[in-house]
């Protein structure tokens, strides 16, 4: 049985000022007994009230906790990082930049960084790890969002005026999902060779740009849309990737109104990110606020 996300008064418990989060990220990271960098001397750490860093005992070389993460070109207190991402964990369709500056009490050109820093930060930590294998199932399918399209001389390409998000999602398991130009082969099959483990059962539409997708490896199983057929009798379908796209439109729609293209990667991260732990959400916060890149170095 999953357990259920933090409360906001367990968020607060835990976090109740800025100096709870800095010690948070200090253990984290690095921990009392940590190597110095400087004189390579295991070392207990003392905080520096003057700025958000820990000194060695024995050279004084200082460390800096918030250095390779979202917070560490900011002046914005390190509780309200910490709540905002509580708040993009506790909401299925994801939280717009006006809502944070309502919560925070932050202008909107602030919260608006955050959100993007934030869901670019959940994009590094969710990863691309391959995903099927011999014996999985993995559906691949396209999608068009934002724009007005409008029909014209070229018949109509339905891609015309939007921006096109490509995905590759294991049943039952993963998604990835990435941002294209074009629904071109020289497009899509380097984003299926690199995403999905060769020798997968590919499911796709009857489009013609998967029709070969069986010379570069993959059992590929197509469903013919334009034939009204959703789900085959032998159980081919992209019904599952479908769903997110839907919920993906959902979120843009109803939360945030309108995405460029240029930031839409980020919000369909966001969105993979949420859907790989469905079954997990409650650890999506310990997650985000334990997890960052290797530590830069950093002189004093």
């Amino acid at each position: 049985m999953s357990k259920k996300p933090q409360t906001i008064a367990q968020f607060f418990k835990q976090f109740p000022d800025d100096e709870a989060c800095l010690n948070h990220l200090f253990e984290i990271r690095f921990g009392q007994g940590f190597e110095c960098p400087s004189c390579e001397r295991p070392s207990n750490w003392y905080r520096i009230k003057a700025e958000r860093a820990y000194s060695c005992q024995w050279c004084g070389h200082h460390l800096h906790p918030t250095v390779g993460t979202p917070f560490e070109q900011t002046r914005t207190p390190l509780q309200l990082w910490f709540y905002a991402i509580f708040l993009f964990t506790t909401t299925r369709n994801g939280v717009a930049a006006k809502e944070l500056q309502r919560q925070l009490g932050v202008t909107y050109k602030t919260a608006w960084r955050m959100a993007h820093l934030i869901r670019e930060h959940m994009a590094d930590v969710d990863g691309e790890a391959p995903i099927g294998g011999a014996g999985e199932i993995v559906e691949a399918d396209e999608t068009f969002i934002g724009g007005v399209h409008k029909r014209g001389k070229r018949g109509g390409d339905p891609a015309e005026g939007k921006t096109i998000v490509f995905g590759v999602m294991e049943r039952g398991g993963e998604i990835v999902t990435k941002v294209v130009p074009n629904r071109l082969r020289c497009t899509i099959f380097p984003i299926v060779q690199d995403h999905v483990e060769a020798g997968t059962e590919v499911h796709t539409d009857e489009y013609r740009t998967y029709a070969t997708l069986g010379n570069i490896g993959y059992q590929h199983k197509k469903v013919n849309h334009a034939a009204k057929e959703y789900a085959s009798r032998d159980g081919v379908s992209v019904n599952g990737i479908e769903g997110f796209w839907s919920q993906l439109k959902r979120s843009i729609n109803g939360t945030h109104i309108h995405v460029s293209g240029k930031h839409l990667w980020k919000y369909a991260k966001e969105a993979e990110y949420r859907f790989n732990r469905r079954d997990c959400s409650e650890t999506m916060l310990s997650e985000l606020l334990g997890t960052f890149g290797p530590l830069p170095e950093r002189p004093d």
